[in-house]
């Protein structure tokens, strides 16, 4: 086995490692990872929260048996994955092996390590952005028309994962039109490309069609509760932040790009970035949506450094190099992961607000970063809701709704009795079982909503009570009560079709 494959095989090895070892058992999943695994339940061409990919991904966990390590498991691939194409891209370039080595601590010591604790459709999007601007590096180095259709396909699936692939195209559009390379636009084999693409994402926007583009009303509803509170200028020092000690790497490309004569030809690559971050900016977007662009530049980066470092005197820098990635990783450990227990995260609070980590997307400051707090009470919540649940009579006959997304995916992920609770949130408004009769209903309601609940539904029933509540203090869902409501007075589903048209209807 050859140097290079023992250390890239050295590199993943670890990239696994530390994505198992950065998470404190004291956490669970994230509210949007039990969503996400539930699709496996419901597969189709497309859902109100994300495209089909994820849900493919959680068929296959299901599989496996649906552990906790299989659910960790993939994002971490895709984030070994992505360190692959940035070895390979390096290769591609010319770099040698400090060029490797230099770019592979970069990208794993990053804001990868962080996206890639979650099971969320991020980790892959960020791999995508990565394969398709090695394909365009490969395409540009060739010129052979076949990288037109493997990019063709790379960008469908990546569109399949999330929507969000769409910016690179605003980006490089622009790019591709001001250089040499607008001679693309002349190439048939380009638009057969462009079909090939289309026709594999067709299933999914024939779904989008059907169910009248839910994904219209969600960047709205994105864009008038979160997006609106999206600050351009932390979006930039963000920017800095995910690959802090990657930004002599990623500085180092821009100039390359125009000074470096070997990158001469890849000059389009400085344009991209430049109007894809325009795009991201003018849409206010979230700031990790724009991690993908930068493995890619990583690469780049690597190569002109190695190449400058080679010779003489600058060869002792090279250790130095690697050295200022691992030290800058340092800080970026010490918050940005949840492998500190809430009341750590409490105590230390300074440290974690001054990096913006306190702020959630409603604008305010919390006592924990929202994904820690999203990462809690589930199990809590799925236990007490299986013990009202077996001490109901008629239980079979017995409506779990929950309020959010979150708590009906943690009930079906966590419970003993293979329940399937439901909500008018996100895609389980689509999952509703109207086929019975309900006698009994389990209402999860958010706090400060439990006794307007109990006020409007208790006259549809016979007996309500507040049977529990969440009590672990530091989840976002903390307080959120458990209502159960038996001897039905009324057929609720016609309540049930009710409010799910009327959501339909809103969407």
């Amino acid at each position: 086995m050859a140097k290079k494959t023992k250390i890239l095989i050295g590199f993943i090895g670890l990239k696994f490692l530390l994505q198992y070892l950065l998470l404190s058992s004291e956490y669970e999943l994230h509210r949007d990872e039990y969503l996400y695994l539930d699709q496996a339940n419901h597969l189709a061409w497309g859902y109100l929260s994300v495209p089909p990919f994820t849900s493919w991904t959680s068929y296959i966990i299901r599989l496996l048996g649906n552990s906790i390590f299989w659910v960790r498991f993939f994002p971490a691939l895709y984030g070994a994955l992505t360190i692959y194409v940035v070895w390979k891209a390096i290769e591609e370039l010319g770099g040698n092996l400090f060029a490797l080595i230099l770019g592979a601590t970069c990208v794993l010591f990053s804001a990868l390590l962080r996206i890639n604790i979650l099971y969320q459709p991020n980790s892959f999007d960020v791999l995508s952005w990565t394969v398709l601007y090695f394909i365009l590096l490969k395409y540009i180095k060739t010129e052979d028309a076949k990288w037109l259709f493997i990019g063709a396909t790379a960008f469908a699936i990546g569109f399949l994962n999330k929507y969000n692939i769409v910016f690179l195209l605003i980006g490089l559009v622009p790019s591709l039109l001001i250089t040499e390379h607008r001679k693309i636009f002349l190439k048939t084999t380009f638009y057969f490309a462009i079909l090939l693409s289309l026709i594999l994402i067709l299933p999914n926007l024939i779904w989008q069609y059907n169910n009248n583009f839910p994904v219209l009303h969600h960047l709205k509803e994105l864009a008038e509760t979160q997006l609106v509170n999206v600050n351009r200028v932390e979006f930039l020092k963000n920017q800095l932040l995910f690959f802090l000690g990657s930004f002599i790497e990623i500085f180092s490309s821009f100039y390359a790009f125009l000074f470096y004569k070997p990158f001469q030809k890849y000059r389009l690559f400085f344009f991209s970035i430049i109007f894809t971050l325009i795009a991201f900016l003018y849409f206010r977007a979230k700031d990790y949506y724009a991690i993908g662009i930068y493995p890619i530049y990583i690469a780049f980066g690597s190569v002109f450094l190695a190449d400058v470092l080679k010779v003489g005197w600058k060869k002792f820098l090279q250790p130095i190099a690697i050295g200022i990635t691992l030290l800058l990783f340092i800080p970026i450990y010490n918050v940005a992961f949840p492998n500190r227990s809430p009341e750590y995260i409490i105590q230390h609070s300074d440290n974690y607000k001054k990096l913006g980590m306190l702020r959630w997307e409603d604008g305010k400051d919390h006592s924990l970063p929202q994904d820690f707090a999203d990462m809690l009470g589930w199990k809590e919540l799925a236990q007490k809701v299986d013990r009202i649940y077996l001490s109901l009579p008629n239980k079979n006959n017995t409506l779990i709704l929950c309020d959010n997304y979150g708590e009906a995916g943690a009930i079906n992920f966590y419970t003993n009795q293979k329940l399937r609770a439901v909500s008018f949130n996100a895609d389980y408004i689509d999952w509703f079982d109207l086929t019975k009769k309900y006698e009994n209903l389990i209402l999860v309601k958010e706090a400060e909503e439990v006794n307007l609940a109990l006020h409007e539904i208790s006259p549809f029933f016979l007996n309500s009570n507040l049977a529990d509540s969440i009590t672990n203090q530091y989840a976002r869902e903390f307080g959120t009560g458990i209502i159960v409501f038996t001897g039905a007075k009324i057929d609720i589903r016609q309540r049930i079709k009710y409010e799910i048209d009327e959501k339909k209807n809103y969407h």
